[in-house]
Order: structure tokens, then C-alpha cells, then sequence
């Protein structure tokens, strides 16, 4: 496993995800939760890696529950991390709000709290007041941010009095607006961005196509609209090509690109052991600058059709399937 150290922390470059643990939308049913979710992170543990986020929107705790079942025999092993769903995220708020994470989890401290997403109303200021008072406390041992701008972390650092040591922002081939202003500012002051959806919620496993649409959670983004996929085509091509060179995988390729990236770690998610395993291989994968290069001219050609006519056209469809459906109703009726 290859680690990233900033901030003074040791972090593996591969971590893993949570935010389908229990959560009924991914449709993974309860054998999932109850023996896949805690098997996934068990054998992660195993092969080196120690970053583990979770979140308490996170199906409601139960991420969280789970991902504490899954790590009391090891908590050595562990840099815990979850995230404040920041609803009046001011103190007494936060306090309870980290007292039932910490609960949740079954830990005394929390390795990494994060605020979930910034508040459009209350100041930032408030809450990290809130969480220096729970570091000076014990309870909270780093302090982080989600979805932050770069000027926002900063102004978080200068409320705290101290480091926010990461910023979780979406990035991956197909966003990678990070690398404007946020990733600069982590290389630039020892800090750490943790990527979530480091594959594009799927889009870059190169499983979906037109004539191969995802369901449930996937199918409500503009990613997998059937004119973005063949946007797409020729970026999961490179990865073809490259993932060939190295006996990888498309998934593999996306993850090695990400943590070549100074100062950044990923947490995929996984649906199963073996998806696991292959993820932390990744950290393995040694990319040439010549493959690179041809991954960020893919990457740069990539124009998907967003904002008001992505879902202009999700709209679009949704209403074509409800559609199919009555018109195969009446028909079986009539049958």
C-alpha cells in the first residue's frame, strides 16, 4: 500500500468509502450490510489500508453503526473519519451531533471530523468554535472539511486557530475542477484532498454504455444520460488502453491516476471483497508521465452536456420509461 503523509497524518492513498453501507437506495439488500459491508473492511485492513469514511447522513447512523461493528477488534488499525450533516452545525449542536457519531462508531475519538458541506447561513466561524472546543475536549482529534472552496477552507483554518487538515471534494477524470484552486492549496500548505467519487460514480469502470444503463442511485445522473456515455467513449477507451499495459482494470487506471496527484488520497466505494482487494491493488499501479498525459488529453476532451439540459433531458427520459411502462400494462391487460 502506498501512503500519503501531510498534515502530520499517514494516510493509505487507498481508503474506502462508505456511503452505501446499509443504505437501501444502492440496492444491495441486508446481506450486504450485515456480512459483505464489515468483510470489505476487514480485508481492507488487512491489505494496508487504514482510511475509513463514513458519514452519520450516511443511511441515517447506520454507516456508521456498521462501520463500528466492523472495526472493534482492530481500532489500532483504523483513522476513523466521518462527516457533520451541518443543519445549525453551532454549538450545543455539534457536540451531540459528534457524541452520536463517536457512539455510533464505538470509538472514544474521532480520528477526522469533517463538515459535511458548508452552511449557507450560519457562519463558519460558529462551527468551528464548536469543534475546537470537542479537540481541546478529546473527542475530536483533526478537524476537516467537505465540498469546502478553497477560500471557505481557508477561512475555516483562521476560525479554528489551527489546521483543517483536508478538504473532501469530488474529483476524478470526469471532475476535476479540484485541480483549480484546492489541490494548489493542499500541495501548498501540507494539507490533504480526499477524493470521493473517484471513478465518476461508475462512470469510468467502463461497465455502462448505451445498451447498458445503470438503476437506482446511478440512474439519476447526468453522467449516464446515453449522449454524456458517448462523450465518455473516448476517455473509457484510454483507459482501455492503458489498464491493457498493466493488467489492470479501467477502475484500477482512474484510481492510479488520482493518487499520482501529490497530497491526495481516494475512498472508493466497493461492492463486494473482491472489488476491494482490486481497489487497494491500485495503489500498486506505477502510471509512466507518457500515460499520463494521455489520460488528462482524454480527460480534456471529455464535454458532457450539463446543468439546466442535463436535466432538461433527464426529465426527458424518465417520463419515456414511465411511459414504456403503462403502454406494457395495457398491453398485458389486453392480452
Amino acid at each position: 500500500m502506498k501512503y500519503v503523509e501531510a498534515a502530520g497524518l499517514r494516510l493509505s492513498a487507498i481508503g474506502v468509502g462508505t456511503w452505501q453501507f446499509g443504505a437501501g437506495e444502492w440496492g444491495y439488500g441486508s446481506n450486504y450490510a450485515e456480512e459483505v459491508a464489515p468483510a470489505i473492511i476487514e480485508r481492507s485492513l488487512d491489505l494496508g489500508v487504514n482510511l475509513v469514511d463514513t458519514a452519520e447522513a450516511y443511511a441515517f447512523g447506520r454507516s456508521e453503526r456498521i462501520v463500528g461493528k466492523a472495526i472493534a477488534d482492530r481500532r489500532d488499525d483504523v483513522f476513523v473519519a466521518t462527516k457533520l450533516f451541518p443543519i445549525l452545525p453551532f454549538d450545543p449542536v455539534v457536540s451531540n451531533r459528534a457524541h452520536g457519531s463517536a457512539r455510533r462508531l464505538g470509538v472514544e475519538e474521532i480520528d477526522l471530523y469533517q463538515v459535511h458541506w458548508p452552511n449557507p447561513v450560519v457562519p463558519v466561524k460558529a462551527t468551528m468554535r464548536a469543534l475546537a472546543a470537542l479537540q481541546r475536549e478529546g473527542l475530536v482529534r483533526n478537524v476537516g472539511v467537505s465540498n469546502f472552496s478553497r477560500d471557505k477552507w481557508a477561512e475555516a483554518e483562521a476560525d479554528l486557530k489551527g489546521p483543517v487538515v483536508s478538504n473532501q471534494v469530488r474529483y476524478s477524470l470526469v471532475h476535476r475542477e479540484p485541480e483549480e484552486e484546492i489541490l494548489p492549496y493542499a500541495q501548498a500548505n501540507d494539507r490533504i484532498v480526499i477524493a470521493y467519487s473517484p471513478l465518476g460514480q461508475g462512470l469510468l469502470s467502463g461497465r455502462y454504455d448505451a445498451d447498458h444503463l445503470p438503476s437506482r442511485m446511478r440512474a439519476t445522473s447526468s453522467a449516464f444520460l446515453p449522449e454524456n456515455l458517448a462523450a465518455a467513449a473516448p476517455l473509457l477507451d484510454a483507459l482501455k488502453e492503458v489498464a491493457a499495459s498493466h493488467g489492470a482494470t479501467n477502475t484500477q487506471i482512474a484510481l492510479a491516476w488520482l493518487i499520482r496527484r501529490k497530497n491526495v488520497v481516494v475512498i472508493p466505494g466497493a461492492s463486494s471483497v473482491a472489488q476491494a482487494e482490486a481497489n487497494a491493488a491500485a495503489a500498486d499501479i506505477e502510471l509512466s508521465d507518457d500515460e499520463d498525459a494521455r489520460l488528462v488529453e482524454a480527460s480534456d476532451r471529455y464535454a458532457p452536456i450539463a446543468g439546466f439540459s442535463a436535466m432538461t433531458r433527464l426529465a426527458q427520459m424518465r417520463a419515456e420509461r414511465a411511459a414504456s411502462r403503462v403502454r406494457r400494462a395495457v398491453g398485458g391487460l389486453g392480452a
